[in-house]
């Protein structure tokens, strides 16, 4: 067998904060595994956990294990941390929705980032975010079998050279619309800082043309948080005196994501064309240096998805 001992985060030093249910780490010190190491010790180390500067025991949220993998090899300044998982990469698409999916061999920090907000479950945000910082590559690998992965890193000139790198859809969304609001400064914030607030991430937001003094607010949240949005905004539109709030839930999320989008034009007017050929409407529209998402009716994302997969020739078949 292997000489290995078992540690538990307060044990190997992750120090995060107080944060209920979501610490963040500040620092990690592992001595323990070091001398570990260094005694030809193998270090197992429990995940989704630390302690705060009161030496309570923490928790690390969603994530967690991902994340305490990647604080360690910072910690340690491992040459990688290899992860791995049920899924054995980062792929062009869901291959659930997408059979020609293919894996990609490298991806950039910014670009798994995107992905992972924009649904793709291979990686969390918090553990990419904390990758990126401290300069960590990370390969994702499957569990159950043996091959190649895919590897986060730097960005370099040959993920530049593709415009588009994944497609991503993600039905978590839902839109809250507030009808008939007041077009004067200070309304926004009236509006978005309470749903701050109570920690409901808004992402795409929309506003119309002004008429009679009067706007419509478009926006969305996560689906499981609502219920909860909903409440709030409905107190705050009689507090503005806005006409009504009105609720979509069957949209979905449809996205491009690509470093290379930096360097090549035309990559939101074909999306939008496929997206009108396919009969696909547009609901909202959000952009960034390296992706664009559109908002579209829910029934209509796996059609999204493949329509886009194959216009920008990430099949299989075109590698």
């Amino acid at each position: 067998g292997i000489n290995a001992r078992s540690y538990t985060g307060r044990q190997v030093g992750i120090i995060t904060d107080s944060r209920h249910t979501k610490a963040r780490i500040a620092r990690v010190t592992a001595e323990r595994i070091r001398e570990a190491l260094a005694e030809g010790i193998v270090p197992i180390v429990a995940g989704f956990q630390g302690i705060n500067e009161r030496s309570d025991v923490t928790t690390l949220g969603r994530g967690g294990s991902d994340l305490t993998a990647v604080a360690l090899a910072a910690a340690l300044k491992a040459d990688r941390c290899i992860i791995c998982t049920d899924v054995d990469g980062v792929y062009t698409a869901d291959p659930n929705i997408v059979p020609s999916a293919r894996r990609l061999d490298k991806v950039s920090y910014e670009e798994m980032l995107e992905l992972a907000s924009l649904g793709a479950k291979v990686l969390q945000t918090r553990s990419v975010e904390f990758a990126a910082r401290h300069g960590v590559p990370v390969e994702v690998k499957s569990s159950f079998k043996e091959g190649q992965g895919t590897l986060v890193t730097k960005e370099d000139a040959d993920m530049e050279r593709v415009a588009v790198s994944a497609v991503t859809g993600d039905r978590n969304q839902a839109k809250i619309t507030i009808v008939g609001v007041p077009d004067r400064p200070g309304i926004a914030a009236r509006i978005f800082g309470p749903v701050a607030e109570v920690n409901i991430v808004v992402d795409m937001i929309i506003q119309n043309v002004s008429q009679a003094s009067l706007t419509d607010i478009s926006f969305t949240v996560p689906r499981a948080d609502l219920p909860k949005a909903v409440s709030l905004v409905q107190r705050v539109a009689k507090e503005i005196d806005a006409k009504s709030v009105a609720v979509t839930e069957a949209i979905a999320k449809v996205s491009l994501v690509g470093v290379g989008m930096r360097l090549h034009s035309g990559v939101a007017a074909r999306m939008f064309e496929v997206l009108s050929r396919e009969g696909v409407n547009i609901m909202m529209i959000s952009t960034s240096e390296i992706k664009i998402s559109c908002v579209i009716d829910e029934k209509y994302l796996e059609l999204a998805v493949r329509a886009l997969h194959a216009a920008f020739g990430l099949a299989r078949a075109a590698s």
